[in-house]
């Protein structure tokens, strides 16, 4: 449990160290990869664990297969599609090749099943039979899925078809990639439950026997606590993985692609995402609305005002640098009065070894009027003699 240590210095500034007993404060042990582009990041607090290249312009290959989910999931949520709705499988979707969900030209294939289709089994056809049903053509689908992605925030990100087919148009990023995963996470947790389904059944082989596939994320195999996401594979980009894993309360989003081999793939991604959990954690350090400091008050009807912090305030940071992580206020005292509630006076900043400042506005809980002038003289006096700022 932390020690909460006050102390205020003659510049204003109040420092608010959090000390930690019995922890190691050694650097954390760094990670390296082969993979060409990779990031990782905590899905609660959009910490950075790792990156590698990972604003740098890449293939997604099948992974482009997450928003083309996501343009399914929109329209189920926004009723212009039930899950029982069905779509027909157009000749030009069933010539397609690549991974196949193996749907037969003509036939009429319900939204859940194609859904399955894409995310389990990674079908080309699938993905064409759900944008041609939705806009028309792949190529107008497309440009309806860039134009989602920059909505969501994605800025480095080129959608051309649905499939990933090989282009050198079509293009993305693995920092956008990771965005795209914690925004369908977040936005569509009932659906994302078929991420992590092993297996799915659909078609007849020749011999007339049921097609099983089984999904191709190797972290679902693994007990490392994954639960989604989707795989990439073309000459073009190597092999690919954005993947999600939870452990207890934490949850880590993954993007890792530019691998040579699918033993690659496997053995690097499940690297990367244990290392998360081993060297980080997520520190709960205020709840939102949570008074901060009291700061004194200059010549106003309230001695002092409570700074509170807007939002709830956890951070991640390696388990070795806990020992030393500082967290200061910011503010120029006694704040001189009048002034209303909610008024950015102050700043929050937390530091910790190997990792950047993290800094946050401190709001006044409440308006502070002035006093009158004799309260104002009587006030100011006190204050030269006594070095304290009294209230009314």
């Amino acid at each position: 449990m932390a020690q909460l240590i006050r102390k205020l210095c003659g510049s204003g500034v109040v420092v608010l160290a959090l000390l930690f007993a019995s922890v190691a404060s050694a650097a954390p042990p760094s990670f390296q990869t082969t993979a060409k582009q990779a990031i990782l990041i905590d899905f609660d607090t959009g910490a950075v664990l790792f990156a590698k290249n990972a604003d740098t312009p890449m293939f997604p290959a099948s992974m482009t297969k997450i928003m083309t989910s996501i343009m399914v999931f929109d329209e189920l949520r926004a009723g212009r599609l039930q899950l029982d709705s069905t779509f027909r499988v157009s000749e030009n979707a069933w010539r397609k090749g690549g991974s196949k969900m193996f749907v037969r030209v003509k036939d009429d294939i319900k939204v859940e099943d194609l859904l399955r289709g894409i995310i389990v089994q990674s079908g080309n056809d699938a993905s064409i039979v759900v944008a041609e049903g939705l806009a028309g053509s792949e190529e107008a689908f497309g440009a309806q899925m860039t134009e989602r992605a920059r909505k969501i925030g994605l800025q480095n990100t080129i959608f051309r078809n649905a499939t990933g087919w090989p282009d050198p148009d079509h293009v993305t990023s693995a920092s956008d990639l990771a965005k795209l995963a914690v925004f369908l996470i977040r936005e569509y947790p009932d659906f994302y439950s078929y991420y992590s389904e092993k297996e799915f059944t659909y078609g007849k082989s020749l011999d007339g026997k049921p097609i099983t596939q089984g999904n191709r994320n190797p972290l679902l195999y693994k007990g490392v606590g994954a639960d989604g996401l989707k795989t990439g594979h073309t000459e073009a980009s190597g092999f690919g993985l954005t993947a999600s894993a939870i452990r207890g309360d934490r949850r880590l989003v993954m993007v890792i692609n530019g691998l040579n081999s699918v033993r690659a793939r496997s053995s690097e991604s499940e690297r990367l995402i244990n290392w998360g959990f081993q060297v980080f954690d997520n520190y709960p350090l205020f709840q939102a609305g949570e008074t901060v400091e009291s700061a004194k008050v200059w010549l106003g009807d309230a001695g002092t005002v409570p700074l509170i912090i807007e939002d709830e305030l956890t951070i991640t940071i390696p388990k070795s640098a806990r020992r030393n992580m500082k967290v200061k206020v910011f503010y120029e005292s006694p704040i001189p009065a009048p002034f209303d509630a909610g008024m950015n006076i102050a700043r929050l900043e937390v530091t910790a070894p190997d990792i950047d400042p993290i800094i946050r506005p401190l709001k006044t809980s409440q308006s502070v009027g002035q006093l009158a002038f004799f309260g104002r003289i009587t006030s100011a006096i006190n204050f030269i003699i006594f070095g304290a700022s009294s209230g009314g």
